[in-house]
């Protein structure tokens, strides 16, 4: 097999799918535009080849590549980075080479959040009212329906990216005089906390593996705030998020992919409200938090799908796991060293954090572990405790 992987060096932990592919016999072709030099060890020693762009936005370079990947290995069978950025590259290049794959016309409906709207309502999962507004007078419009306070985003966008909140009149006006030059979507604001369903699924398109977080506090709230955020997986799924996740996985077709399926739970009747699809696998370190709730590798399960579509391992969601954020720009009680002391076994893994992910996820990260949900909460809120 062939496996084109883009950008396989970022982010870090990703080098692992690179590693279980090259550990299945599979040709792994890396190209992106990072010197070779500076790609780690483990890296270099999964690929079979690489092939360094000067620029991953120039179309014609990356026709070139697979091209030259072609002529040097045969048919190209996987094209794939697991990463949002490169969705729409990706299915553009295998419509060009003929590559087996998410394709641009189930990626049309998973990108703009108002065509998952229009798929949510259709399999009966509710959705917060809103749409795409051009101008004030259709945001007043909307407001009239909906009242404030209203939730501004990209109609196509990655994460809490240029996301706002509007209070009032004077603040949707602001909004539209800077207003970036792309579709937006407004939507009422739903008071409720945000928990997922994500996971794994085959070539048929069943959750081979699949889990839930749930957060302290909305990532837009983290990133337009400066505020520090914790998040932790369940040992339990609840029966509804489960019906509601599986229902979207069949909805948008989700084959041979992760995905990360994020949903409000409204505060004043407990229903669930359907946020937004991502057909990646969640973000930051959630495939290690997996990993650690069940005592998996989901880096080699991933690449046994892959080849062979086959999940190998049973498993049970043995603890609650969770991600931890310190920001820098912060004091806190208890020092990084008195936290390793402390938390002892419970603490698995501690890191510094890229920063293109610190606004959001913090500047270094902890991975907490234990069967018991509160001891997560507990631990999360010692990491976060202040130094008056």
């Amino acid at each position: 097999m062939n496996f084109v992987y883009l950008s396989p060096h970022f982010p870090p932990n990703y080098v692992q799918f690179s590693q279980q592919l090259a550990f299945l016999g599979v040709n792994v072709l890396g190209l992106a535009d990072e010197p070779y030099d500076l790609l780690p060890h483990t890296l270099k020693n999964s690929l079979s080849v690489y092939y360094r762009v000067n620029d991953m936005h120039n179309y014609d370079e990356l026709v070139r590549a697979l091209g030259y990947f072609t002529h040097q290995y045969g048919k190209l069978d996987r094209i794939d980075s697991l990463n949002e950025y490169w969705l729409e590259t990706e299915a553009r290049l295998r419509a060009d080479f003929n590559i087996r794959g998410l394709q641009g016309e189930d990626l049309a409906r998973a990108k703009r959040k108002s065509r998952m709207k229009e798929v949510f309502r259709q399999i009966g999962v509710p959705v917060a009212r809103g749409k795409v507004v051009n101008t004030l007078d259709d945001a007043k419009k909307l407001v009239r329906q909906t009242g404030y306070p209203l939730v501004a985003k990209p109609d196509i966008g990655v994460g809490a990216a240029k996301t706002y909140k509007i209070h009032n009149l004077a603040e949707l006006e602001a909004f539209f005089i800077s207003k970036p030059a792309v579709d937006y979507i407004l939507e009422e604001f739903i008071a409720g906390d945000i928990c997922t369903f994500d996971g794994l699924a085959d070539r048929e398109g069943n959750p081979v593996y699949f889990n839930s977080l749930v957060y302290s506090r909305g990532i837009m709230e983290a990133v337009n705030k400066d505020d520090l955020i914790y998040y932790y997986t369940l040992r339990q799924i609840p029966a509804d998020l489960e019906d509601a996740g599986r229902r979207v996985l069949k909805a948008f077709n989700v084959r041979e992919r992760f995905f990360h399926f994020e949903f409000f739970r409204r505060q004043t009747d407990g229903e669930l409200v359907a946020l937004e699809v991502n057909l990646r696998p969640p973000g930051g370190m959630t495939t290690d938090m997996w990993n650690f709730a069940s005592d998996i590798d989901i880096y080699k399960e991933w690449a046994h799908i892959v080849v062979h579509n086959r999940f190998t391992t049973d498993y049970a969601r043995k603890y609650h796991v969770g991600y931890v954020g310190r920001k820098f720009n912060r004091s806190y009680t208890i020092t990084h060293q008195e936290l390793v002391d402390t938390l002892g076994p419970a603490l698995v893994h501690h890191e510094h954090i890229s920063g293109i992910f610190s606004q959001a996820l913090g500047d270094y990260g902890y991975l907490l572990r234990s069967p018991d949900e509160a001891d997560i909460v507990n631990m999360s809120n010692l990491i976060h405790e202040l130094a008056s």
